[in-house]
């Protein structure tokens, strides 16, 4: 349908959908307006999956759609109906297990099922890529030479060569680097580093290697070469992510984000399909940012993020899982007094907070609070939970005011004026280890400055526990601090009956 493809109403429908998503990242940027930038990418998806089917479903299946199917059908016009109806099928299918996995799926699991979705785009690039190679002609990528002798064979444009072994290697990286990060998430795997001898030299010499076989790609388009960046960018995509730690994982998820995006933008060339290109760059220019941010906020080095394996180098946390410290253990009877007196309290939530699902009852304690005449304020860690912008995302499904929480740098320095500290489930970002210990797996990472507040309240389901990262709190030994060991929710529920 070249016809269709060079109408100007396909590029205006690219267009449109282009600048939804433009929209969508927008809206995305803060929690008043996701609800509405959730909206317009749903609409510019809906409107380049549509455009994409009027474009290359042949002209004689569009006829039978518009009218009615013929008496006694031609076997290609049959061929051709079959056809649609099995893409509008999978399209269906694929609708459904999403709809169901969304209203499935729980705030905590969030972080693991992007990390999914994320290896199922890596995938979907290594799979258009094979299928692109195995039939060049269909995918309107290569010209057929008929020599004097043998038979007739498809050579791939060149430019085409270089779009299709980009999006299959990245596609691949992204797979198997998502997979990983998944198991990490979902706990099937260890949260400490993984750190393979010589892994730096290790990666260097993979990616060296997938390039060198790129190039021998370029020159014959030999399958042998395609099919070895194959192999190696999978295993690359393992190496990658599997000496990275718990702590770092927020970056791993933004980082892998940004791949699945280039990847996606990779096969748009190979596709000539525009809201591909479009959607791709969007996506990994977008979530090369988020992680640039990130690193900033954790002190980390970009450069060090793409490489990978940048988490502990040494066994610090492991040497610190256990101190043998006094500590002070309060009830939520304490923690109601303490906190119905003060003039501010400012809650720091954490994974354990989600886990617990105790977000509804924390609010349910700050509005309480506020009834008494306390200020309350949140501080949000910008890698708190194991995505970026998990607490967020949590807190506003309470129903918590947004004007009422604050990222690490518009509070930090609030917490020497506070009276209480309420941290719920968050360690590793708590801890001062990040700026005291080298040794440590999370030293460098900015921190709240929770200590500094007259009175910490810690919830903890025990002291034998340690964070993500693997390290050990000195806060819970402070004489500042006062340890409320229970499940957090159990915990909140019970303060929340202290105050009344």
């Amino acid at each position: 349908m070249e016809h269709v493809a060079a109408n100007p109403w396909v590029a205006l429908a690219y267009l449109v959908s282009g600048v939804c998503f433009i929209l969508a990242l927008r809206g995305l940027s803060s929690p008043q307006t996701s609800q509405r930038g959730n909206r317009f990418g749903m609409i510019g998806m809906a409107i380049a999956v549509v455009t994409t089917l009027v474009t290359h479903v042949p002209e004689k299946t569009v006829d039978i759609l518009l009218t009615s199917l013929p008496p006694v059908p031609a076997q290609g016009v049959m061929t051709d109906y079959v056809a649609i109806f099995e893409i509008l099928a999978a399209i269906g299918l694929g609708a459904a297990i999403g709809i169901v996995t969304a209203r499935r799926i729980a705030m905590t699991a969030m972080p693991q099922l992007v990390a999914a979705f994320h290896s199922l785009v890596g995938m979907a690039a290594v799979l258009v890529a094979v299928a692109a190679f195995l039939n060049p002609v269909a995918f309107g990528i290569a010209d057929v030479v008929t020599p004097l002798i043998g038979q007739p064979f498809a050579v791939i444009h060149g430019v085409s060569r270089v779009e299709m072994i980009l999006g299959v290697a990245i596609g691949a990286i992204t797979f198997s680097g998502s997979v990983i990060a998944f198991l990490k998430l979902n706990g099937n795997m260890g949260g400490a580093p993984i750190l393979l001898p010589a892994r730096h030299a290790i990666n260097l010499g993979g990616l060296l290697a997938i390039v060198w076989f790129t190039f021998l790609f370029f020159q014959t388009q030999e399958p042998l070469w395609f099919y070895t960046v194959v192999a190696l960018s999978f295993a690359l995509g393992f190496l990658l992510i599997i000496p990275i730690g718990g702590a770092d994982m927020p970056v791993v998820v933004s980082m892998l984000n940004s791949y699945s995006g280039w990847a996606a933008a990779a096969m748009g060339f190979t596709l000539h399909n525009t809201a591909m290109i479009i959607t791709g760059a969007l996506v990994g220019s977008s979530g090369a940012i988020l992680s640039y941010i990130m690193c900033r906020a954790m002190n980390r080095s970009f450069i060090s993020v793409i490489a990978g394996g940048f988490g502990a180098e040494g066994g610090g946390g492991a040497a610190a899982e256990k101190i043998d410290r006094p500590w002070k253990r309060g009830s939520a009877e304490d923690a109601a007094f303490l906190m119905s007196q003060a003039e501010q309290v400012i809650i720091v939530p954490g994974y354990g907070m989600a886990v617990a699902q105790a977000q509804h009852v924390l609010r349910e304690m700050a509005d309480k609070l506020k009834e008494e005449g306390v200020r309350v304020k949140y501080a949000i860690h910008p890698v708190a939970g194991r995505m970026p912008g998990h607490m967020n995302v949590l807190l506003a499904e309470a129903n918590v005011p947004y004007d009422e929480v604050f990222e690490l740098e518009d509070i930090n320095s609030e917490f020497a004026q506070s009276d209480v500290a309420f941290v719920i489930g968050a360690n590793d970002v708590t801890n001062p280890a990040a700026k005291t210990d080298k040794t440590s797996p999370i030293y460098g990472m900015p921190i709240l400055d929770v200590e500094k507040a007259k009175t910490v309240l810690f919830v903890k389901r025990s002291m034998g526990g340690v964070g993500y990262a693997g390290v050990d709190n000195e806060v819970f030994y402070r004489d500042n601090t006062m340890m409320l060991l229970a499940d957090a929710k159990k915990m909140v529920e019970e303060i929340v009956k202290a105050l009344g």
